[in-house]
């Protein structure tokens, strides 16, 4: 038994009367046999209920941890793979209904929330003000602000400005005891009290439900005043050497990754964001930083090269790794390695960060498993890690996360704390938790 559920009774087989009670919370009309679509990593629960407000959500998760009834909170369900299989479940808590902007305040450059909203919807409105959060998830028209929170999922604009945990500034989550916990606020300098905004933030929802949150805001470009550059580099080092050139330096670039595969020479892309003079200058500069690398054409499509990963047939495994900057090289040669061994054909796109993702596919379900517990011991030898975001067929044993790390101890008493019965997302986390 894992040490986040040790104290949490085995999912039961609730009395009718006590889901009368749940119907009686979220309104009849709005809790519903689950179907197969509704399925979690391949476990099934029995039913989905869709709360109107915060209020009811967190009454909702009251019952669920009083009756012992597994819950896994769910917003647009793009992420429901990534973690490992939940070790019981028996409702979905959808906050599909909780999908209202609740205030934008946009002289002060913030935003306030609700946790169903779409990225992508929520973009287009504070673009009316020429205003953005300066984030890009994976599938914005689709992920929520709560999933895409929980997950901790951003992309190549957290190079200039940060991940997610530097533009939230205040977040209402839901407890399993029932409480609306608020942490933070609208003003951009409120640092009392205990940081729950960047608890919360990829906790992958095992601590609470996030039913509002608020933001931080950016200007958005102008329209046509963006330039991407792409150089083709000789090999891995050769575009780890202009990832770091470029980085080390004075641009103000907004995204700078790198593309890898298999089959092929590796590209790098580095993007510009201001007026027309200021591109041109930076872009000199990142060419002269790039030499003696080629210039190619930017490639349509290059900044949603990560998305494209997740493009392929389910019998690809999807990593995610984080190592040091000055290790990206090693990595990738470790990929290289380890995938001519196993047969394996690869695809990676790395920040200069050092964060990247993979895509992982090989003939015999074994020699994909060894490879990526090879590179997963080879990044982690590193002081980096590696986590499996999807299994295919052969490998849904697989664990997602590899080594907790020495802060695990510390992890187990927060959701000790927060969720002592192990309501939320039982078995989903690091370690089990």
């Amino acid at each position: 038994m894992s040490p986040a559920s040790s104290s949490a009774p085995s999912s039961p087989a609730v009395a009718e009367a006590a889901w009368d009670e749940l119907r009686g919370i979220v309104g009849a009309e709005h809790l519903r046999a689950a179907t197969p679509a509704d399925a979690v990593c391949g476990v099934q629960p029995r039913w989905v209920a869709e709360p109107a407000n915060g209020t009811q959500l967190a009454a909702a998760l009251r019952w669920a941890s009083e009756a012992g009834v597994a819950v896994a909170p769910r917003g647009g369900g793009t992420k429901l793979g990534w973690g490992n299989a939940p070790t019981r479940l028996d409702l979905i808590l959808s906050t599909a209904r909780l999908d209202g902007i609740v205030e934008h305040v946009w002289s002060d450059m913030t935003v306030i929330v609700q946790a169903g909203v779409p990225m992508g919807r929520l973009q287009q409105a504070l673009a009316q003000h020429s205003q953005r959060i300066a984030t890009d998830p994976l599938w914005p028209e689709r992920a929520t602000i709560g999933g895409i929170l929980s997950t901790n999922d951003s992309g190549t604009l957290r190079l200039r400005f940060g991940a997610l945990r530097d533009l939230i500034i205040g977040v209402t989550l839901a407890l399993p005891d029932g409480t609306l916990a608020k942490s933070g606020g609208k003003v951009v300098k409120n640092v009392a009290g205990y940081d729950l905004p960047k608890l919360a933030t990829g906790a992958l929802g095992t601590l609470g439900v996030i039913t509002q949150a608020a933001f931080r805001l950016h200007p958005a470009p102008p329209a046509g005043s963006g330039r991407s550059l792409t150089f083709a580099a000789a090999n891995a080092d050769d575009a780890s050497r202009i990832l770091l050139a470029v980085q080390d330096s004075q641009l103000a670039h907004t995204g700078l990754e790198a593309r890898l595969a298999h089959d092929g020479p590796p590209r790098v892309d580095v993007r510009f964001e201001g007026t027309a003079a200021g591109i041109d200058a930076q872009s000199a500069t990142a060419r002269k930083l790039a030499a003696p690398a080629a210039e190619a054409e930017s490639a349509a499509g290059a900044w949603d090269a990560r998305q494209q990963l997740w493009e392929s047939a389910e019998s690809a495994a999807m990593v995610k790794f984080s190592v040091l900057p000055s290790r990206i090289a090693a990595t990738c040669e470790t990929f290289r390695r380890e995938g001519e061994k196993a047969g394996m054909r690869w695809k990676i796109v790395v920040q200069a960060t050092g964060l990247g993702w993979a895509r992982l596919e090989a003939a015999r379900p074994d020699a994909l498993r060894s490879a990526i517990l090879a590179m997963r011991a080879a990044v982690e030898h590193d002081m980096g890690s590696l986590v499996v975001m999807r299994r295919p067929p052969g490998l849904e044993s697989l664990e997602a996360w590899g080594s907790p790390g020495d802060a695990f101890p510390v992890m187990v008493r927060v959701k000790q704390q927060f969720d002592p019965r192990g309501t939320l997302n039982p078995g989903r986390f690091v370690g089990g938790i």
